[in-house]
């Protein structure tokens, strides 16, 4: 039999398994990629059901080279730890990833997209969210005048009820105009 070490109980692996889009075996290759984040403050075995209980700190999961580029890294984080904070519980990791993955749906990305831009969380994406996508995308590269004017075009353009922000459908409604999306809106694990 030999002495491997079983990081999930089998009910812990068919949990997951059940509320994400992996194998058994991506699973566990996330977990190792998560405990490889910080391998002294994550330990190999989780069967005692405290996968939520350790935490990666924000700055730690933002040098994951899979989201290091990405001018949404922080935000990312903030929107998939339950806290809210950034900082990443396994399971909160787990569900980025699932997100991200090819296998997931559109209308779950898209979901997660809004999320990411309503940076004020309104559940609306007004002219401050715009102007700070913006100035991620840019960084910062653009004057207030030229910032200005591309929220107003975008505005124009998305808003279809005219009361100068965007509710999820309108969002929705960009997003299926979008052939990209899928593909661009996913991490490789």
């Amino acid at each position: 039999m030999g002495n491997k070490i079983s990081t999930f109980t089998e009910d812990q692996l068919d949990a997951y398994q059940d509320c994400t889009f992996f194998t058994r075996k991506e699973i566990l290759r996330i977990f190792n990629r998560y405990r490889m984040l910080s391998p002294g403050n994550v330990p190999e075995d989780m069967r005692d059901g405290k996968t939520n209980s350790f935490r990666i700190p924000l700055p730690e999961v933002e040098k994951m080279t899979e989201i290091k580029e990405n001018p949404f890294k922080e935000r990312i984080c903030k929107v998939f730890s339950e806290d809210g904070s950034g900082d990443m519980s396994f399971d909160d990791f787990l569900d980025m990833f699932s997100v991200f993955s090819e296998a997931a749906p559109r209308d779950i990305k898209t979901t997660y997209a809004f999320k990411i831009y309503d940076f004020d969380c309104d559940n609306f994406i007004g002219r401050d969210d715009l102007e700070r996508t913006l100035t991620c995308l840019t960084k910062n590269e653009l004057s207030d005048d030229e910032k200005q004017f591309i929220v107003d075009k975008v505005l124009e353009e998305t808003d279809l009820d005219d009361d100068g922000m965007l509710s999820y459908i309108e969002f929705e409604h960009v997003i299926s105009r979008s052939p990209d999306f899928l593909n661009t809106f996913h991490i490789r694990i």
